[in-house]
């Protein structure tokens, strides 16, 4: 599967994105002096977090009927909700252990007022149903387009395309020489350029680690069984929906804000001081969520015990290339 044809998309995908990421930051220097929104009311937005939701329910809902209409997608629908009892407990442990340490939730009015006991203190109910349909909407996007959009790129047959393969833990060196790049990046800009050393970027470590270390180990299996051009419409869709969502709405009205201490101190202005880590968590949950859910179909598609299919059998992976 590791053929230039296989690798081409998954560059492509990248370039497009580099491409936007360049075009956003020379447009966002030109705003020198950020406009601060003055609300007009103690409550602008009443159950604004809640009903926000709906931003990720109603894509959900619609994905969902398609799904449950498919009786030929047995294997896609479980290796879903393989992929959803793995990720969506991360999402609740990060709010659990850590909520209180990144994020702080100013405007009490613009949730239920349901609270879920945390370390640090308690989080709103809306934030677990955030990481749930969260990770659920971008899962789904890809399944739709993988299985019926952009069908003619996807891998047909995953037990041919498996035959013969020794294990599916490979390690990626580029994933861990990125990612201590970026951390190590991180660290000197909070140390040395963001005027407020006595900080560090926790968040961003973090973050990091969740999405390169899936990386580090399957990316060199799942590379080419992903479907790159569902992907990228997973990715773009996941981007639309969070400026609408956080920089839009949920920052400027106080649904939710970052603490600044436990981040690197690389703002956005012109998004009301968005800090750089949430752009970077609408990257990595695609790119992570695709990985898991591919790297469970093939897991699944060799049939054998989990120890098994990762790491492979002893005396077969004496005899394994190099």
């Amino acid at each position: 599967m590791d053929t230039h044809e296989s690798r081409q998309p998954f560059q492509i995908v990248f370039a497009i994105a580099a491409l936007l990421i360049i075009a956003a930051i020379l447009t966002l220097r030109t705003v020198a002096h950020p406009v601060v929104l003055q609300p007009s009311s103690a409550n602008p937005t009443p159950l604004g977090y809640t009903w926000s939701l709906f931003l990720f329910i109603i894509p959900i809902a619609a994905l969902a009927w398609w799904f449950a209409c498919r009786p030929d997608l047995k294997f896609p629908r479980a290796a879903f909700w393989r992929t959803i009892a793995v990720l969506a407990p991360l999402g609740f442990l990060l709010d659990v252990l850590f909520g209180n340490a990144f994020f702080v939730f100013p405007n009490k009015p613009a949730t239920l007022g349901i609270d879920i006991p945390a370390r640090g203190g308690s989080i709103p109910i809306e934030e677990f149903v955030f990481y749930l349909t969260g990770f659920m909407v971008v899962l789904l996007s890809y399944i739709w387009c993988d299985e019926y959009w952009m069908a003619a790129y996807n891998v047909p047959d995953y037990e041919a395309a498996t035959k013969g393969m020794l294990r599916i833990v490979r390690f990626h060196s580029a994933s861990v020489i990125l990612g201590l790049v970026l951390i190590a990046g991180a660290i000197v800009y909070r140390k040395l350029l963001s005027g407020a050393p006595a900080g560090f970027p926790w968040y961003f470590i973090y973050l990091t680690c969740a999405a390169l270390i899936p990386s580090a180990g399957f990316f060199k299996t799942a590379q080419g069984f992903i479907n790159w051009r569902a992907f990228s419409f997973t990715f773009f869709l996941l981007l639309l929906i969070s400026l609408l969502w956080e920089v839009t709405l949920a920052l400027p009205y106080g649904w939710w804000r970052y603490r600044n201490e436990a981040m690197i101190g690389l703002k956005i202005g012109a998004w009301s001081d968005l800090p750089i880590e949430a752009p970077c968590v609408w990257m990595a949950v695609s790119f992570t969520t695709v990985i898991v859910y591919e790297v469970i179909k093939i897991w699944k598609a060799l049939g054998r015990r989990a120890l098994s299919a990762f790491f492979g059998n002893a005396d077969v992976r004496r005899g394994e290339p190099h």
